[in-house]
């Protein structure tokens, strides 16, 4: 692969004809990363390098190779993105997401955070692990550092999968730490036993929480021995200021055994955890959707000829749910003669049965899902259109998430529990074009 070259001016670099490497941003654990711009699209990413001769010496295991390969097809809203590796004779380069609104914990160092304010974070962090996890990758390396906001105040976590990079560079363990402490590390971790991935990374969570509200490590001390005695004991108090119910949490995910640790189901479950969904946490999908709920409620909810015409190519009122090519759609209509009421709760048993959450106005529903997916979570909107007062058409919509998430969820779930409200017309005459 092409090494490097300096342009004529001697400020940038440019990297395998396609990369930009511009200035210097600083650098992390085992990486130096540079502002970059990709020339085919013109798009700015953060190039990470790291040094090749580093990583051959402690042997580019089987496991990193799988962790990038996993990371480059990973999208969540809470995760920077690896857009792709390359290397030159010397240097491993990541393209990455370029993350602007600095690190989450130069916030704390103007002071705590309100609970409220820190229960957002710990939820975006939560559904970023949650979501890794699912997907066999671990983090191990979770800190301050590795938390970054983007323009609009979210959390971006960084690193995932790349961590294994600097467990390897790290031979002489958790020593080597460039970055200073390692007070967000495991007691199993530092104690240099097998550990579960997951179980570390949750426990870096709960510290995390910590001082986000209390602006301050839980286990600190100046002397190292004497603060990796406290991790191993779980030695912490949590300050007055704390509610009752962050202090429970706090406590569960800070249990120094790794088997009986709260596990991030359990997180979510909590009342700590669940105590409020705040508004930032909505995406652009979802306000959209309801100011289109209010305006659809304010229209008339009648459909002339002209508008089914045009809701259609060659408008289809057979069996409607067909097998067909539909499957590459990200779109399904029907017709009913049932009542708009009674579509609606069709769609609300669908939520319930799946654990979906439900919104919905007089001729509007979404479903959404309480998980992330491939793209973040994947949400279903249904509007129902009088096209008589009797006969009603029914669109249902992928307003959010994976395309595939999108299509298995309609043939396993939906398509079964519409079959007896949708209509068929008579067999002589099934199409309408």
């Amino acid at each position: 692969m092409g090494e490097k070259t300096s342009n004529k001016d001697g400020n940038s670099t440019l990297l395998h004809g396609k990369y930009e490497l511009g200035r210097f941003l600083g650098h992390g654990t085992f990486a130096k990363v540079y502002h970059s711009r990709n020339l085919q699209t013109g798009k700015r990413v953060a190039m990470k390098v790291v040094g090749k001769e580093k990583v051959i010496k402690v042997g580019m295991t089987e496991q990193v190779k799988r962790e990038i390969s996993v990371m480059k097809m990973v999208k969540h809203p809470n995760i920077v993105e690896l857009h792709e590796v390359m290397a030159s004779k010397s240097k491993i380069y990541f393209a990455m997401e370029l993350v602007r609104g600095g690190e989450l914990f130069s916030k704390i160092a103007k002071g705590r955070l309100k609970e409220d304010t820190a229960r957002v974070y710990f939820q975006q962090l939560i559904s970023a692990v949650d979501f890794c996890h699912s997907r066999g990758v671990y983090h191990r390396d979770l800190k301050p550092e590795n938390l970054l906001l983007d323009e609009d105040g979210n959390l971006k976590v960084t690193d995932f999968g790349l961590s294994a990079f600097s467990e390897h560079l790290k031979q002489d363990g958790l020593l080597h730490t460039t970055c200073g402490t390692p007070a967000y590390v495991a007691p199993e971790v530092i104690g240099k036993k097998g550990y579960d991935g997951a179980k570390a990374d949750i426990w870096s969570c709960g510290v995390i929480l910590y001082v986000l509200l209390a602006g301050f490590l839980p286990f600190q001390d100046d002397n190292l021995v004497a603060m990796y005695r406290k991790i191993y004991r779980g030695d912490f108090k949590c300050p007055p200021w704390f509610s009752p119910e962050a202090r429970r949490l706090i406590t569960k995910l800070l249990d120094p055994n790794p088997s009986s640790r709260i596990t991030i189901f359990k997180i979510m479950d909590s009342s700590w955890f669940k105590k409020s969904a705040p508004k930032i946490l909505k995406s652009k999908q979802e306000q959209e959707f309801e100011e289109n709920c209010e305006k659809a409620a304010k229209q008339s909810e009648t459909l002339n000829a002209f508008h089914i015409i045009s809701l259609s190519e060659g408008f289809d009122l057979s069996p409607l749910f067909e097998e067909k090519k539909r499957e590459e759609k990200e779109e399904l209509r029907f017709a009913t003669t049932r009542p708009a009421s009674s579509v609606i709760s069709k769609l609300e048993e669908v939520a319930k049965a799946v654990k979906f959450d439900v919104k919905k106005s007089e001729s509007t529903v979404r479903l959404q899902g309480q998980e992330s997916g491939r793209k973040g979570k994947l949400a279903i909107a249904a509007e129902i259109f009088a096209v008589t007062p009797s006969f009603l058409v029914v669109e249902v919509k992928k307003d959010n998430g994976d395309t595939l998430e999108y299509n298995q969820f309609c043939s396993k779930e939906l398509r079964p529990a519409l079959k007896d409200i949708v209509w068929t017309s008579p067999p002589d005459n099934s199409t309408i074009a």
